[in-house]
């Protein structure tokens, strides 16, 4: 916010030297080093809040680069949404997995929100229908196949891994339905080989094909999908306790979030352990991947994967 203020009150663009030298917690940065790191990923988080950061040289005279935010470019129009189509907006927005897509998403509704737009879809929408919307980066015939199965209340099997690295496993499941949470999809359903109900993540799901006639699936009755996918999910996402490994000198933003537990040498570098009491672990689990080497879960092992799958989907998107 302070950056953001910063760059409004400009006429001219900032030097990265005088954002660091002027902007409230930037003098914190103990090196050059620490405080790039911070600056690159404030903006990337502005721009990913659709703020238009815009580039430029100081001055004709100066060719060093600068930044500021145009206020007519910030500034939000005036919007006239009918009830009907502020809800529209509001359900839209819990029908994406894609991380891209969810920041978008949720930035439109803080700017009707913040003009005056009355924007309440109430709980989280369960997808029971084949009409679901596209937008699942790479799940979109995972979800066609489920749902078309859901409504034939036929039996399905699939391939499916546990963790995001982990080896493909045949289910065979009865299909109850398809949920929405915390920016995710969710398949519920009886597994034949485990005996057992279980929760899919559908990002990991992948080869669906029904392969039991139409309407051997018969729902048990009372069963919560909300509820099955959140006690599923809950330790998994929801507030935890973390040991981290920093390297000295560095991730300085993620060391106050913590106590220390010790120093520790990991590959030959120097660095220091904290226990990190956390009210999401996926929140951690993106702030860790941030710095890279910098900085390694110890526990638990499901942040690790996490924090592991991220770096590789990185690693892969720069090849």
């Amino acid at each position: 916010m302070n950056l953001v203020i910063a760059l409004l009150s400009t006429h001219s663009h900032l030097t990265a030297d005088r954002i660091r030298a002027n902007v409230v917690g930037y003098g914190e940065c103990p090196t050059e080093e620490a405080f790039s790191r911070m600056f690159e990923r404030d903006k990337s988080e502005l721009r990913d809040l659709g703020i238009p950061l815009e580039t430029g040289r100081v001055s004709s005279m100066d060719p060093v680069e600068g930044y500021r935010i145009r206020s007519g470019a910030y500034a939000l129009p005036d919007i006239d949404l009918t009830p009907d189509e502020a809800a529209a907006v509001a359900v839209a927005t819990k029908l994406w997995e894609s991380p891209e897509r969810i920041r978008a998403a949720q930035n439109a509704v803080l700017k009707l929100r913040a003009a005056g737009v009355e924007m309440d879809a109430g709980d989280e929408v369960a997808i029971t229908t084949t009409t679901g919307p596209t937008g699942l980066r790479g799940s979109e015939a995972a979800l066609g196949k489920l749902l078309s199965a859901i409504d034939d209340h036929r039996v399905i099997q699939f391939q499916h891994r546990p963790t995001p690295l982990g080896a493909y496993i045949t289910r065979t499941v009865e299909p109850w339905g398809v949920v929405t949470a915390r920016g995710r999809w969710y398949l519920v359903g009886h597994d034949q080989d485990r005996n057992a109900t279980r929760v899919f993540r559908l990002s990991r799901i992948a080869d669906v094909a029904a392969i039991g006639a139409r309407g051997a699936v018969i729902q048990p009755d009372g069963v919560d999908l909300r509820a099955t996918v959140d006690r599923a999910i809950g330790d998994a996402v929801t507030s935890g306790h973390a040991t981290v490994w920093v390297a000295d000198g560095r991730a300085t933003a993620l060391r106050r979030t913590g106590r220390s537990a010790g120093r520790r040498t990991i590959g030959g570098r120097g660095g220091e352990v904290f226990d990190i009491d956390v009210g999401a672990l996926d929140w951690l689990a993106r702030e860790v991947t941030g710095y890279g080497a910098d900085a390694l879960v110890l526990e638990p092992p499901s942040l690790r994967q996490e924090v592991l799958a991220r770096l590789t989907a990185q690693a892969g998107g720069r090849s």
